[in-house]
């Protein structure tokens, strides 16, 4: 094969599309991709009672109508095996295999000045060159364990969620230790406390979640979603978060305490994102709103695990309700009713260490034959750290991010690494991710293609316009309660080293005003980039 026009790293969701649509502009593509198959995070997190939040029928790609006809979701809220099925359907329907090298993890990156290439280094050492590279790392691909003495000596079964065994694990009757209480882990405990012979959870921060409310989609529903799809896929356009839900326009403290606690049932009894995403305008920003929202929450919290005290452990103190990425839940609270369930909080008795049976507290040992961490991801600039990315005089990325926020333009590309591209990198729109996916990856192709029309080799940034972007970012999170909040989605992660300090990692403007800026960037003929 001859030298790629471009070098992607992934094959995800976006890595997959993006090969695409690169292809489609007849360019030679090369994706190395770490699974042994694609995927991405639907590839690696085959945890018990993994999937998504987004409804299935706004979750899949949007540009071909053949493949929306084609394609059948079985449920409301697709299970991981089913999404996996899905994005090996799209690879096998529009042949992309056969530009992707799988079991290739890229070790390296770096730009050469004079001849405007960038050189890719897998760690087998072997190494690749192309003028652009795409990276479409996933923003929760580095995952995350705790430092906590004595990790390696345990004799049982122990893996992170995200590395869970493809062969599967089998917790019939199992003594099993999870660490964490994310939206991970609460998939992972309301699926399996029925089938192991004990859990003990340990929770160090307790989050708030709200039911799913998922179920099989009808034949009739199927025929409706297939005809009704423009209408879906537009109606993700005009919402903040690309999701099917919009915000309320009333607010919490405008309405009467009769119509607010009747407008959060009805939320509460609805599937999805609706109490998140949809619910009144100044949840999210009006402390005084939160509170009462978050009260809500803690009733329902209390309505539903029957011991008090475990109920109260459950309640959130340092956050308010949807100030971090809400969980969506199925019979979780539950499960603390059960006998063979524990609750541990750490914070009142720490672990001390990782022992060759079990672990130790303060306060007592436990032993078990299996431990999970659901430890959670070194969010969006986590999987860039992990590469060595250096630009032209070996200016490294990793030192560029170190501290502070990360210096983008649009979030699609980085301050002094010409032709770098980067898909759902910090600072872009947040939301439903294929949605986010699809308008960066066509914008990105629309700048490729622009290039290869006018014959241009180089792109890059210029710094007024990157400090004018940042400026952006920063303004839009302003007056955001979940700014305040000590999260991934803010750059905090207590078990990496260097982040403990808050960044702001996305756009927070909402998703249509940030289609506005990007369409206008590009509507002016990328007049703000530099090419040469």
């Amino acid at each position: 094969m001859a030298a790629p026009d471009v070098i992607v790293i992934g094959a995800g969701v976006a890595g997959l599309y993006q090969l695409y649509r690169l292809r489609a502009l007849g360019l030679r593509v090369q994706v190395f991709e770490a699974g042994s198959d694609v995927g991405g995070t639907w590839y690696w997190n085959r945890y018990p009672g993994a999937r998504f939040d987004s409804e299935s029928w706004s979750y899949g790609y949007s540009f071909s109508e053949e493949l929306l006809q084609e394609w059948e979701w079985p449920e409301h809220f697709a299970a991981q095996p089913d999404t996996l099925r899905y994005l090996n359907f799209v690879a096998d329907k529009f042949d992309l295999r056969r530009h992707i090298r799988f079991g290739c993890r890229v070790s390296a990156a770096t730009f050469d000045d004079a001849s405007s290439r960038w050189t890719v280094t897998l760690e087998s050492g072997e190494q690749a060159t192309a003028p652009l590279l795409v990276t479409a790392l996933g923003p929760l691909s580095a995952y995350t364990l705790p430092e906590i003495p004595g990790r390696d000596d345990f004799r049982g079964q122990a893996f992170h969620t995200a590395r869970w065994p493809r062969e599967g694990v089998s917790l019939a009757g199992k003594r099993v230790g999870i660490i964490g209480t994310g939206a991970t882990a609460i998939q992972v405990i309301q699926t399996i406390a029925s089938e192991v012979g004990s859990l003990t959870v340990f929770q160090r921060t307790p989050n708030w979640a709200a039911p799913l409310h998922n179920r099989r989609i009808t034949p009739e529903e199927q025929r409706r979603i297939k005809a009704s799809y423009a209408e879906i896929f537009e109606r993700c356009r005009q919402t903040a978060t690309c999701f099917i839900h919009q915000t309320d326009p009333r607010r919490a403290l405008e309405v009467s305490a009769e119509e607010r606690e009747a407008f959060w049932e009805k939320l509460y009894a609805e599937p999805g994102f609706g109490i998140w995403v949809g619910n009144f305008a100044d949840v999210l920003t009006d402390r005084r709103a939160n509170a009462l929202a978050s009260d809500f929450a803690a009733r329902k919290i209390r309505q539903r695990v029957k011991d008090p005290a475990v109920a109260e452990k459950l309640i959130p103190r340092d956050h308010g309700f949807g100030t971090r990425r809400l969980p969506l839940e199925s019979g979780y609270y539950e499960a603390y009713n059960r006998d063979n369930v524990r609750l541990v909080d750490i914070r009142e008795t720490p672990i001390e260490r990782i022992t060759e049976s079990g672990l130790r507290t303060t306060a007592e040992t436990f032993e078990f034959d299996v431990l999970i961490y659901a430890t959670g991801f070194d969010g969006v600039t986590g999987p860039y750290d992990r590469i060595d990315i250096r630009g032209p005089g070996g200016r490294r990325l990793k030192d560029d991010w170190a501290d502070g926020v990360p210096r983008t333009y649009l979030g699609m590309l980085i301050d002094g690494f010409p032709n770098l591209l980067m898909v759902l990198g910090p600072h872009t729109a947040r939301g439903n991710i294929p949605r986010n996916i699809e308008e960066i990856v066509d914008w990105l192709t629309g700048l490729v293609a622009f290039m290869t029309r006018n014959g241009l080799h180089r792109v890059e940034t210029r710094p007024e316009e990157v400090d004018r972007w940042v400026a952006e970012v920063e303004q839009a999170v302003e007056g955001l309660l979940f700014a305040e909040v000590n999260s991934w989605q803010t750059g905090i992660n207590r078990n990496v080293e260097g982040r403990q300090v808050r960044r702001v990692l996305g756009y927070y403007g909402g998703a249509v005003e940030y289609r506005r800026r990007t369409d206008a960037v590009a509507a002016q003929g990328y007049d703000a980039l530099r090419f040469s």
